[in-house]
């Protein structure tokens, strides 16, 4: 299977308002997806889509080369789901919880269940009402990973999680990866989608706008230059006409120079040849600047 995720013309409205529209959407099997978006730019309305949680207005959806509306039950049993929001019995306790969604996928998964949860540091013996708004989110987690899913699609997964468990999650990322299964993650924490994933599909607006490798994306960040000179710069500054410069200032009376440019940096190099360099330092862009280049980049929808 070539693909876990495919959707053809997806679309939704709610009413007169865009859920999200013509999206035309591949996963590839073996590989950690980043869905990525502000708040409301239909990242949530996907992932219900995929699960037949919603119904699409128009358009095709296939999951793990299922229909994901004929078979979307057999589907579920396959896949595991982290929402925003995971509605949870407050009287049970977390070991009651994975119980329960272990019988609703008809599989006993009480054992693989605790060791996700001793990973999370979580104790399922305590009751969900005295959960923390953390724990919930860690026994949101075990139930989405504990029977091994073949896809993992997950929505804001380290929301109230600290940054100790934060690194786990991540780890067992990798090791879902390293197994040959699939991740669909959808997020606004652009640092956290640049160490999981291998691409990335950028939606606004309810349309997808990109799909791109992380090292292409990264690729359009801005990256910042700066160069101390062994003598001062004359009136003219040797940047100001270099393809992909995005800005440019000279300081300290002509020793510095800063650029700012976007895509590879040999023109800026080579405008700084023929002068003594006395150092260099280049910050490299992250995920979260080129997600804001690009998408600063394309109108906004009417």
């Amino acid at each position: 299977m070539d693909a876990v995720i495919r959707t053809t013309g997806l679309t939704k409205y709610y009413g007169e308002t865009r859920g999200v529209e013509s999206l035309d959407l591949e996963v590839r099997s073996g590989e950690v997806f980043g869905f990525i978006g502000p708040n409301g730019a239909g990242k949530t309305t996907t992932l219900r889509l995929l699960l037949d949680l919603i119904r699409p207005t128009r358009g095709r959806i296939e999951v793990l080369g299922q229909d994901a509306r004929t078979a979307s039950l057999a589907i579920r049993r396959r896949v595991g789901y982290l929402p925003g929001e995971l509605a949870m019995f407050a009287t049970m306790t977390g070991y009651d919880l994975v119980r329960f969604f272990g019988a609703l996928r008809g599989r006993d998964t009480a054992r693989a269940a605790g060791n996700v949860a001793e990973r999370l540091d979580l104790d399922l013996s305590r009751r969900i009402k005295d959960y923390s708004s953390g724990n919930r989110q860690k026994l949101a987690l075990v139930q989405a990973f504990m029977h091994d899913p073949e896809l993992l699609i997950l929505d804001e997964p380290t929301n109230a999680l600290d940054p100790l468990i934060q690194q786990e999650f991540y780890r067992m990322l990798d090791e879902v990866r390293d197994d040959g299964h699939s991740v669909f993650i959808s997020s606004h924490v652009l640092p956290e989608v640049e160490r999981v994933a291998d691409r990335v599909g950028i939606i606004r607006h309810g349309t997808l706008v990109a799909v791109e490798s992380i090292a292409d994306l990264k690729a359009r960040a801005l990256r910042r230059i700066e160069f101390r000179f062994a003598a001062p710069l004359t009136d003219v500054n040797p940047f100001t006409q270099v393809p992909g410069v995005k800005s440019t200032a000279i300081l300290d009376d002509g020793l510095v120079a800063q650029v700012v440019v976007e895509g590879p940096v040999d023109a800026v190099l080579k405008a700084a040849a023929g002068r003594e360099v006395v150092s260099l330092v280049s910050h490299d862009g992250d995920l979260e600047e080129a997600f804001l280049s690009y998408y600063q980049a394309v109108p906004d929808a009417p």
